[in-house]
């Protein structure tokens, strides 16, 4: 049984899709190999809390609070982070699968994506000034009206970004990822 405030506790191997959590805060907690796969998490608060080989499927969410939240190796498919509370939303990722994850108008500066799968996001509208996406796929990610400013994508590979249409103010890409921001004028580049 989770109790309704859990402090500095770490949760192994548990099932969370058989736990009530609505309206649960965690604080400082360390989750290892658990499962949270159509768990309900509406105004469950998550502060300074770690995930470490975790799986969000079907996960339930709104109004969730992620305040200062780094996930490792977690299974993120689908997540719509758009449901989330803007209130001290931050978080990190780190080896994680995101692929068709939703961050549509989410404030996100200086987010970190390491080494994450990030097919088919949506990131409409994202305020992403300053993140880095080191060694990410971004292949069909959709980055339309989003704050790019100072962002780091000289690692990342399968992007597609209209300078046009977003701010790229002093971001950083590689040579190679030249092709992934002129993709709409149809060229041939060449090594």
């Amino acid at each position: 049984m989770i109790e309704q405030e859990n402090d500095n506790e770490i949760f192994q191997q548990v099932d969370f899709s058989k736990e009530q959590l609505a309206g649960c805060e965690f604080i400082e907690c360390r989750f290892v190999n658990c499962s949270f796969s159509a768990s309900d998490l509406t105004d469950t608060d998550f502060l300074d809390c770690s995930f470490e080989d975790c799986d969000f499927t079907l996960v339930k969410l709104n109004a969730t609070g992620l305040k200062d939240v780094c996930f490792k190796r977690c299974k993120l498919m689908g997540f719509d982070f758009t449901l989330c509370s803007d209130f001290l939303f931050q978080v990190e990722f780190d080896v994680c699968q995101l692929d068709y994850a939703l961050f549509t108008k989410k404030k996100m500066k200086k987010t970190t994506f390491r080494q994450c799968s990030l097919v088919e996001c949506d990131f409409t509208e994202c305020q992403l000034t300053e993140s880095v996406f080191d060694d990410c796929i971004l292949t069909g990610s959709t980055f339309y009206r989003s704050g790019l400013t100072k962002a780091d994508f000289r690692t990342a590979i399968g992007f597609s970004i209209d300078p046009d249409q977003n701010h790229l103010k002093k971001a950083r890409f590689s040579q190679a990822g030249l092709a992934g921001l002129l993709e709409k004028y149809d060229l041939r580049i060449e090594a």
